[in-house]
């Protein structure tokens, strides 16, 4: 599994702002699209809101091959 930081400089970031800067998907309108067709797990739960709010230390896990780690 490929293992990321992302650095954020907010209170909390959106699953679907952090799908885009981390590059997993192009544009915020493939967000729906995507969390509908793939596995997520936020911090070794199932959730696919794309407005989930997101906070330093959370962990996001994609169809178990990419995990994003929150960090300030």
């Amino acid at each position: 599994m490929l293992n990321k930081d992302i650095i954020i400089s907010s209170e909390f970031i959106t699953l679907a702002q952090l799908l885009k800067f981390a590059n997993v998907i192009e544009s915020g309108g493939q967000a729906k699209e995507f969390l509908a067709n793939n596995t997520i797990m936020i911090n070794n739960e199932s959730d696919n809101r794309r407005g989930r709010k997101l906070r330093v230390g959370d962990q996001v896990i994609i169809n178990n091959d990419l995990c994003l780690t929150l960090k300030k």
